[in-house]
């Protein structure tokens, strides 16, 4: 896949999400298989203020390339304004305009997915960020309830300048409940002539398949499925080159990549910025004995009482 003149080797990408795709998450989700990864989405105007722990969320290091970072707010003036100091600091092949997120805590400044209903505002948000900057732009939306206004917004963003374009199959209405809709995905991807990613309800081997095969997208990009489960994108890539399951054993997996995932966060000093269990949940996610688990990581007091523990949990289910 080919986004502007950046070549993405592969087609499966890794959504941006809060709390979730911190460096080191993203680095296990490239060396699994992820063609392009995302930082957190990152506020305009906490860049414009200087706000570190925002700006933080782009950190990224080669191994990673070529990496997205995602932008949000509510000012064509404040996006291009940030965009531009993104691009100074992290020189990122691409930055994303996030008009998709349904999250009250963006929709009620009219960011995220409340932009929808403000089309020329859209317009204005990617012009502005098309003729002032050097890197590519590609914009993340969700769908509405109506086909023709969809449409028209993805072909508002195509005009404007954006290089590629993400669509999530569900309306903000429907924040995550429900399933996603890939019938606008396949209309827009008909009628754009720029990259059109697919977005929502691909989870495994078989509905990565299915939704390449009926959009006929250019790619795929995983987001709440990769949560803690960052083997995922080579399970996925695997199946897609080769027609077959990995055989692998999930337990003894989940717990080699939470223990790389945690040297990771302590190699690039950010371990302070997550919480410890809740990413340790995630990690174990949908494993045998999950009560247990649980059980085992509140009660834990440090990483390496989590990690023996769960390591002595696989050796019982072995």
């Amino acid at each position: 896949m080919k986004i502007a003149d950046i070549k993405i080797p592969g087609n499966i990408l890794l959504a941006p999400m809060s709390n979730v795709t911190n460096l080191p998450f993203r680095l296990m989700c490239k060396k699994y298989g992820a063609s392009l990864t995302y930082s957190e989405m990152i506020s305009a105007d906490a860049v414009i203020y200087e706000n570190e722990k925002s700006i933080n969320r782009g950190m990224s290091c080669e191994e990673e390339r070529p990496l997205g970072i995602q932008i949000f707010g509510n000012s064509a003036e404040n996006m291009t304004e940030a965009a531009l100091k993104i691009e100074e600091i992290y020189q990122p092949e691409i930055i994303d305009i996030n008009f998709g997120c349904p999250a009250r805590l963006l929709t009620k400044d009219g960011c995220g997915s409340a932009l929808l209903r403000s089309p020329d505002l859209i317009h204005e948000i990617v012009t502005g960020l098309v003729d002032n900057l050097s890197t590519a732009v590609t914009a993340k939306i969700r769908i509405l309830e109506d086909m023709e206004k969809t449409l028209e917004i993805a072909h508002l963003i195509e005009d404007a300048g954006a290089d590629a374009l993400t669509v999530h199959g569900r309306t903000r209405q429907q924040q995550y409940s429900g399933k996603a809709d890939h019938s606008y995905v396949k209309s827009i991807k008909q009628e754009l002539g720029i990259p059109v990613i697919a977005n929502g309800d691909i989870i495994d081997e078989t509905s990565a398949q299915q939704v390449l095969d009926y959009t006929e997208c250019d790619g795929i990009m995983i987001g709440r499925a990769a949560m803690g489960n960052p083997f995922l994108f080579r399970r996925i890539s695997h199946y897609l080159e080769t027609g077959d399951m990995l055989e692998y054993n999930e337990c003894s997996q989940r717990i080699a990549d939470l223990r790389e995932y945690f040297g990771l966060l302590d190699e690039y000093d950010l371990m302070h910025t997550v919480n410890i269990k809740a990413q340790a949940q995630w990690f174990t996610r949908g494993m045998r004995n999950g009560r247990h688990i649980r059980r085992s990581i509140a009660s834990s007091k440090t990483i390496a009482e989590i990690i023996q523990s769960l390591d002595e949990m696989c050796k019982h289910a072995d």
